[in-house]
């Protein structure tokens, strides 16, 4: 077991090699940031322990949301659990703003959520913290679940993808900038909704987001097909040329 007081201290390098197999089984090349650029181990605070009353509170009020969540919400969230690309942002931008007729956009976000595992994985496996409905059963998700007790929570997968490819997409339509950020809030939301995330693994989430594009921003690759998505995306929501 790590030792969380001294992940200020340890590599990235040596977080992979801790990695449990469940994260290592499908290895992955990094696009644009690497585990070694960013070292999501070290940037995050410890998540709050298993019995404190930090958890306490989160725990009751994944019960409050559990108790109280709509039809429409539970189909909401079980929708944003299905998808983990730059579309989730079709009710933003319209019904052109889709996979099929945007191939350089679509690349784009799939390079965007290969990175997301990369850098997110070592930190998971780092912290272990359990899923809330490992921890507390009863809690009863709504959304996709797995047995395996390794399926850590914190920071979320889900949410540092819709918060990366917020960023990204802002990046294309810097005109709706406010609305998919808020788009992306409500996307991270649903996975309180769904049950399978405390609200501090949300935040963590963020801030590896936030952390990432900075680093991806600068990434030659990176440019050259932000650059293909931005002309393919704008031209087809009628948008002028934002060079």
């Amino acid at each position: 077991m790590v030792r969380r007081h001294a992940h200020y201290i340890v590599p990235a390098v040596m977080v992979l090699l801790m990695v449990p197999s469940v994260f290592t089984q499908t290895a992955r090349k990094a696009i644009f940031v690497s585990a070694e650029q960013l070292d999501t181990a070290a940037i995050l605070i410890n998540p709050p322990a298993k019995n404190s009353d930090e958890t306490k509170a989160e725990l009751a009020e994944l019960h409050r949301l559990q108790e109280t969540r709509s039809p429409a919400q539970v189909l909401h969230a079980q929708s944003d659990d299905s998808e983990e690309d730059i579309f989730i942002f079709k009710n933003v931008l319209g019904d052109r703003f889709n996979r099929e007729g945007l191939p350089m956009t679509a690349l784009l976000s799939d390079h965007v959520h290969n990175d997301e595992g990369i850098i997110l994985n070592p930190a998971k496996a780092f912290f272990q913290r359990p899923r809330p409905y490992h921890f507390d059963e009863t809690i009863k998700p709504v959304c996709k679940i797995k047995e395996d007790r390794t399926d850590y929570a914190y920071p979320s997968g889900h949410g540092a993808t819709g918060y990366l490819e917020g960023l990204v997409l802002t990046l294309i339509v810097p005109e709706k900038r406010d609305a998919i950020l808020a788009r992306a809030d409500d996307y991270a939301h649903s996975r309180l909704i769904c049950g399978v995330h405390y609200a501090s693994d949300i935040v963590a989430s963020k801030q590896v987001a936030y952390a990432a594009i900075g680093i991806i921003m600068n990434n030659s690759q990176f440019k050259k097909e932000l650059a293909a998505a931005r002309e393919e995306t704008r031209a087809a929501l009628g948008l002028q040329s934002s060079n």
